[in-house]
Order: structure tokens, then sequence, then C-alpha cells
């Protein structure tokens, strides 16, 4: 078993290379800028999917392998979200599917799983997390010329309510990956306007019906299978 003090100088590593990185970034970013009168964080590069983005949350997006039931606007905290209630073509079984794409050029990843814990106690008078843990799949690249697997870190919980219990994977979709965390996306974003280019993000959210107060490690081969579908066909058309 891993000392606490052990964990704790792992966790301080790794801010430490966090830092140094940003620094880097922020350095090779901003200097060239200096000089030019020209600062990159406030003139960033244009986001070229972004009217494919915006899409999005009109009308939803599209999952292999799955049905839309219904498609709503959703207000989330300080956001307008897409609210998809989607139903497995081969089976009864469904899942709510909620997704926040960028929406402009200086848009960023922020709070969004803060605001769906507010959204869900709202909505169903009560939103208890349990058993939550980071979890990872992958899916191809779109790059035909690469043999490549791109590697999806998310969020994986049980949510409890007054009415039901969900298991909900969690995650930021990007081109060139995934991530609970925002800072995965901060780093690339911030090579990839190094570049003269972007990043394209979208914030979703899979909530999947589940035994209530169950283990939601029995729902992790069709959260794992509707995550790689919904990143793949994110990256696809929108990413």
């Amino acid at each position: 078993m891993l000392s606490l003090s052990k964990v704790l100088k792992e966790k301080q590593l790794s801010y430490i290379v966090v830092l140094v990185l940003l620094l880097l970034l922020l350095g090779l970013g901003g200097v060239p800028g200096y000089f030019t009168g020209r600062w990159q964080w406030k003139q960033p590069p244009p986001v070229t999917t972004l009217k494919e983005l915006r899409k999005i949350r009109k009308t939803g997006l599209p999952i292999p392998g799955w049905q839309t039931v219904e498609q709503v606007e959703q207000q989330v905290g300080e956001h307008k979200w897409s609210l998809q209630v989607l139903k497995q073509a081969t089976s009864p079984t469904q899942a709510i599917m909620l997704l926040l794409p960028q929406n402009g050029p200086k848009d960023q990843p922020e709070v969004e799983w803060t605001e769906i814990n507010g959204w869900g106690k709202l909505r169903w008078g009560k939103w208890d997390v349990a058993q939550e843990r980071t979890v990872e799949f992958q899916v191809k690249s779109q790059n035909s010329s690469l043999n490549a697997e791109i590697p999806i870190k998310a969020r994986f919980f049980r949510a409890s309510t007054q009415q039901d219990t969900f298991a909900v994977l969690q995650w930021y979709a990007f081109a060139t990956g995934g991530d609970p965390s925002p800072l995965r996306w901060f780093v690339a974003d911030q090579l990839a306007q190094l570049q003269k280019h972007r990043v394209p993000w979208v914030a979703v959210s899979v909530m999947l019906p589940m035994e209530p107060l169950g283990e939601v490690e029995t729902t992790w081969p069709l959260a794992q299978s509707l995550g790689e579908t919904v990143q793949t066909t994110l990256m696809a058309k929108h990413l």
C-alpha cells in the first residue's frame, strides 16, 4: 500500500513538471508577441470547426448504434448544453448524453463537472457521487496514414438521485485525446497556437441507468463502448 507521504511527493513532482512546462509554453508564445505587439492570448488563431461545433447544441450528435429519442438545448449552470436521450438500436437500453461544445475562439474548459452536479441536484433533488475513479480507453486515429491508438482518460462514477441511479462517464474530447482535467487540453492548445492553429474541444457527460446503489463497474463495458463511439464520432466530424 502506498504511504501518504509518497503519494504527496508524487503529486508535488507532477505539479512541478506541469508548472515548468507551462512556463516554457508562456515563454515561447509570449516572447515573439512582445516584440511584434501581437499578444497570442489576445488574438488566438481561429477555430476552423467552430461552425460545426455550434450546431451540436441545436441538433445534437448522431451516435452510430444508438437512436436519438429526444434532443433539447439545456441550460446547465452558466452554459447551454445539448441534452440527448439515446436508445440502443438493438436493445431497450437508454442513456442520457450531455455535450458542451466550444462556442468561441477564447472559450476554455473550466468548471463544467461542478455545473452538472448542481444541475443533477436541481433536476432530481439529489446527486450523490460515489465509487469515483479514473478510467482509460482508446480510439483509432482519424489520420488514415497512421495506425495509432489515441488514449482517452475519463471520470467514471456512480450518481444516486431520489429517483434513479446512473453510471456517469465524463471527459473533455479533442482531436488528439481526451481527459477529465482541462490541463491536458490547455497544453495541447498552447502548442497548437505556436503553429497557428487550435485544438477545439467538447465536454462530454454520459449517464447510463444502473441498479440502485449497485456497483458501477458492472456498467463499464457498455460505458466504455459508448464513450469510444462518442469520441470517434466527434473526432470524425467536429474536432
